[in-house]
């Protein structure tokens, strides 16, 4: 029963073009897109990618105009498995932000 509703669900998980893998993150980081990672303090100081912003997922409300204030700004935003990712995607794309891409699977699974 677990191996079926695994299925379904990844199944059910596709976002399309707005979701890419760490090959497309690298070279749209190269061409200027700003990495957020959303995961806690504590997860980003354990490690993250290189040039990375943390702004945690309960904080963009609050802080994502001081580091982004044009809302045509690439982004790319990044959690460990991808569920965060995706939350913070679908808020800074509520809040106006035009570009906003999620790291397919999130960091653990990507690098």
């Amino acid at each position: 029963m677990l191996h079926r509703l695994r299925y379904v669900f990844s199944k059910n998980r596709s976002y399309g073009e707005l979701e890419i893998n760490f090959e497309q993150l690298e070279k749209m980081v190269e061409k200027g897109a700003l990495l957020i990672d959303v995961r806690s303090p504590q997860e980003f100081a354990e490690g993250h990618l290189e040039n990375a912003i943390l702004l945690p997922e309960y904080e963009i409300k609050q802080k994502i105009e001081q580091i982004a204030t044009d809302k045509a700004q690439v982004m790319i935003v990044y959690c460990s498995t991808g569920h965060r990712g995706i939350k913070a995607q679908k808020l800074l794309q509520r809040l106006g932000y035009k570009e906003v891409y999620n790291l397919q699977n999130g960091l653990e699974n990507s690098v």
